[in-house]
């Protein structure tokens, strides 16, 4: 699974107001196969809860629950990963 992170919608501003407004994700699954994920993206907008989209192998987008707890472990170990690196590099 690629880790993509921070991601942004606002990265073009050609965007109209409205559309960079609104939430990505209308609803979210709990399950999602790990092993048909291709990357994950991390979405921070304005007024929206936090939202995660999973980019599958068959080019398929699904809006995943971030309080499920594979996704939750996923990111304490990513978060882990990116503090040793940190520490190594000092």
């Amino acid at each position: 699974i690629e880790f993509l992170f921070p991601f942004s919608l606002n990265s073009s501003p050609a965007k109209p107001i409205s559309l960079v407004e609104r939430c990505w994700c209308r609803s979210t699954v709990n399950t999602v196969p790990q092993r048909s994920i291709r990357e994950l993206k991390f979405l921070h907008t304005p007024n929206c809860p936090f939202q995660v989209i999973a980019k599958l192998k068959n080019n398929k987008e699904v809006c995943i629950n971030p309080e499920t707890k594979w996704l939750q472990q996923y990111l304490r170990n990513a978060m882990n990963k990116m503090k040793k690196a940190q520490q190594q590099q000092s």
